[in-house]
């Protein structure tokens, strides 16, 4: 890959440019990203701004807002969206760039309403946060200082007469204002507020901004369309769109170069390039590809396609791709139980172990590079091979595709739709139709890229939720109509036309409800039983769909992220500053009563804490092993939800800090390779072991009875051979003769799966009750804590058992080899703690808690 330097200086005030280091001879390119100014409308005070970036962010950082992050600061910066904004830039254009054939404007991403004008010239009024507009600025730029201005108009002042004249509110509830104005706007719905999210509509140049000079011509789009991929033969087309920029034909040489490693193979063609647009097809036969394989599968192989164009010997243009070659199909069909619904991935079913990602910041700019990678490694340590990027949020940024693709990570891509119905008049109509081409045109080479969703839960919430009686027969039959139009028909055709071959439906779920178990037969299902439905976690054990594309349990985040935005006069659970931090309207008081099934509830506050955060734990790697055990009926689970916007009270397993919380250790655990798993079912104790290797095994399972103290019952040893790609019942006995008379509320079963040659490949613990109902020993536990170069090292051991061990440290973002875990009498473990920096953990704070403390 070419690597990408940007250099930029001010210079007297004025923008001066130094062109993308691995440019073409030919094409400049400048990112615009210093000497920005905002101001208020209608104020003249202007101030320096971060491009890219949010008015927000922006006030932030000149001390004109409180951090909306902290306490119940929410509510003190809501005036920022009702006012109109301005920013303004000054660079220099020289003589000879201005003597380029071409030269172009790209705004990558406006948020949302945005006027454009350059040197006295009204380029753009945008109106769709998720389209980037590219510009022919040549005949409005100037020789020396160019004035580049964008006025961003206010996203709910703006939508109000559509609002005014509709007369109704559409069913938006997480739209968190009395006037629901967001379906009107083509912009991250979740920024409007969710049942876990703050309300920032912000407005800005949210992604870069780009200058280019172009001579000869340019590749607008390259396109490496996979048309047929076997471990023998990968089938590609290499589309091309060739604009020659200048105004009579051109002979040029076109070639593409794809390789891997040391191996590289040439494309090359001689064309005629007739001014403006030129299509042109380059096939090609790559013989015995390596395969872009998902985590747990082997290596995510990327080729490299370069492609380039030249005129009379010289290099105008080129463009890069990184392609993995595989093969994704999403397999629907009917069967003798209902419709299927699972991902078939190199010709091999694959069980989606993923979570649902929303976005990574309130303020979106904040994402960086190093955030994208770190997320990533937290998915891929999980053992996950699938991210589900949902409907209220965004359609992410590349880098997000990029790591992705370099992980292993399947990609569920949802268009943003998501929780209430929508217009479909003529102008938001084709407002969706430039969004969808152009982020399916931005997003399609990448190997990640699974499928495309329409919506999240719109036809359920249509179907379901009560909306029918809300509305008048005349706006009902418009909502309707609205939703064949947007998902049945419009969305479909454009997949067709600009990503031909990826899988499309028309919303998620595609038909089930969580409350109508005739529906769980049927595709994807969200299951919100144990949360709206009050259900206890073992209702999943039944309550089986064909693929889980939602269920979830809120836990607050650990007291370090509490401390971000609460003191300790704020530490009660239903406090208001803990209240302006639980969007969900039954959070807290549905947090304790679970709890009251499984643990004691404490009134201390920081214990009610870390106990919620294994129930959450506990609670989703429940059904996690719940859906592989009954695989290939479910062929999917993806817990809602990976991470969080802001320090919040959620269904996150990362926190918005990047602190694995309880539940991102047990996913990784249920989603391990190979899982030996005990579930009591009538009166026996049945023993399923689950692998998503691609081999089959001889494995031994063994089995120990123990009691608290360590003495050993009994023990057993079942051999057995356990198929690739499956989940098995492999061993069954009476839940009496497993506990071989003993007091279930003192023993456990400790099971481990070893393969022929001794490998560990499972080692797991059975309870036979539910903490509360157990005697856990209040075992004291030794800890020794060893400074190393770049890490520490923190050894804990038990003379009992200790359950749900929890290490905590005071610093933010640093990552444990392990924590949340469960000691077995007289072992001893040994957990290393790296910084998200790589800073040194010099005098690191280390206290450890166990289950047995909580009062």
């Amino acid at each position: 890959m070419l690597k990408k330097s940007i250099m930029t200086f001010l210079c007297g005030g004025t923008l001066s440019l130094m062109a993308i280091a691995g440019a073409s001879a030919q094409s400049q390119t400048y990112v615009l990203d210093k000497g920005w100014e905002f101001s208020q409308a209608g104020s003249n005070e202007w101030m320096s701004a971060r491009v890219p970036g949010t008015v927000h962010q922006d006030l932030l950082d000149h001390g004109r807002l409180p951090d909306p992050f902290y306490g119940m600061n929410e509510q003190k910066v809501q005036w920022v969206e009702k006012e109109d904004w301005l920013y303004r830039t000054v660079f220099t254009v020289t003589a000879d760039q201005l003597k380029s054939d071409a030269a172009w404007l790209t705004f990558e991403g406006l948020d949302t309403y945005a006027d454009v004008y350059l040197n006295g010239s009204l380029l753009l009024k945008a109106d769709n946060m998720f389209v980037g507009h590219k510009l022919a600025v040549k005949d409005v730029l100037r020789e020396g200082e160019n004035r580049l201005m964008i006025r961003f108009r206010s996203p709910v002042e703006e939508t109000a007469p559509q609002w005014d004249t509709d007369g109704f509110n559409y069913p938006a509830d997480n739209d968190h204002s009395e006037k629901r104005m967001s379906v009107y706007t083509r912009k991250a719905p979740y920024s409007y507020g969710w049942d876990w999210g703050i309300r920032l509509a912000t407005s800005g140049i949210w992604r870069p901004v780009k200058l280019t000079f172009c001579n000869g011509a340019a590749i607008d789009d390259f396109f490496v369309r996979q048309q047929e991929v076997t471990e023998q033969v990968a089938k590609v087309d290499n589309q091309l769109e060739i604009n020659n920029v200048t105004t009579t034909p051109k002979e040029a040489q076109v070639k593409v170069v794809y390789a891997y490693g040391e191996q590289a193979d040439t494309l090359t063609r001689t064309v005629v390039l007739q001014p403006g647009k030129n299509s042109l097809s380059m096939p090609a036969w790559i013989e015995k590809p390596h395969l872009w394989m998902p985590n747990g599968w082997g290596d995510p192989a990327l080729y490299t396609f370069t492609a380039t164009v030249s005129v009379d010997g010289k290099e105008v243009a080129s463009r890069e791709e990184a392609i993995g070659l595989r093969s994704i199909r999403v397999v629907m069909e009917d069967d003798k139980d209902g419709k299927s619904f699972y991902f078939e991935v190199n010709g091999k079913p694959m069980f989606a172990k993923g979570s649902n990602y929303i976005p990574g910041d309130a303020l979106l700019p904040n994402m960086t590079g190093e955030r994208y990678a770190r997320l990533f490694e937290d998915i891929r340590a999980a053992n996950m091979n699938m991210v589900r990027v949902w409907g209220g949020g965004i359609y992410e940024d590349d880098r997000f595709y990029e790591e992705a693709d370099r992980n292993g990570i399947l990609v569920w891509q949802d268009f943003i739709f998501a929780c209430t119905t929508y217009p479909h008049d003529p102008t938001f109509l084709k407002r969706v139709s430039e969004e969808a081409v152009y982020n399916m045109r931005r997003l399609r080479n990448h190997a990640s890229l699974a499928m495309w969703c329409g919506n999240n839960e719109i036809y359920e919430g249509m179907r379901y939720w009560g909306w029918k009686d809300k509305y008048s027969p005349v706006v009902w039959k418009e909502m309707t109509e609205g939703y064949d139009v947007l998902f049945r028909q419009l969305l479909p055709e454009l997949v067709a036309a600009n990503d031909p071959g990826r899988f499309y439906m028309h919303g998620s779920p595609y038909e089930a409800n969580w409350g109508r178990p005739e529906s769980w037969k049927i595709a994807d299902s969200h299951n919100w039983g144990t949360w709206y439905g009050q259900k206890p976690f073992e209702s999943l054990d039944t309550e089986i769909p064909r693929f889980m594309s939602e269920y979830g349990f809120q836990a607050f985040p650990e007291m370090k992220t509490i401390r971000m935005f609460a003191s300790p006069e704020d530490y009660e659970l239903e406090s208001p500053v803990m209240n302006a931090h639980q969007k969900a309207s039954i959070g807290n008081f549905l947090i304790k009563k679970t709890m009251a099934l499984y643990y004691k509830v404490s009134e201390k506050f920081e214990d009610l804490i870390y106990a919620g955060l294994i129930l959450q734990g506990q609670g989703m790697r429940h059904g996690i092993e719940a859906h592989r055990r009954h695989r290939p009926y479910c062929m999917g689970s993806l817990p809602w939800q990976l991470n969080d916007s802001w320090p919040v009270v959620s269904w996150s397993s990362i926190d918005y800090y990047g602190n694995w919380k309880a539940m991102h250790y047990q996913i990784r655990r249920a989603f391990a390779p190979v899982l030996v798993d005990a579930i009591k079912e009538g009166n026996n104790l049945s023993y399923y072991i689950m692998s998503d290797r691609l081999t089959d095994e001889e494995l031994t399972l063994n089995l120990e009875l123990m009691d608290f103290n360590g003495k050993v019952y009994r023990k057993q040893k079942v051999d057995g051979l356990l198929p690739a790609n499956t989940s098995k019942l492999f061993y069954q006995e009476p839940v009496e003769q497993a506990l071989a008379g003993r007091d279930s509320a003192t023993t456990f079963m400790h099971m481990v799966v070893k393969s022929k040659k001794g490998e560990v490949l499972s080692d797991e613990i059975y309870y036979f009750a539910h903490p509360k109902d157990q005697f856990l020993p209040k075992t004291p536990l030794h800890w020794q804590v060893k400074q190393k170069k770049g890490y520490c090292e923190v050894t804990v051991k038990a003379d009992k058992l200790a359950r749900d061990i929890f290490i905590e440290v005071p610093v933010q973002g640093v990552r444990f080899s392990d924590n949340f875990f469960d000691l077995l009498p007289g072992q001893k473990k040994k957990v290393i703690i790296t910084s998200p920096d790589g800073k040194s953990l010099d005098h690191l704070q280390v206290t450890v808690h166990q289950l047995s403390d909580v009062q």
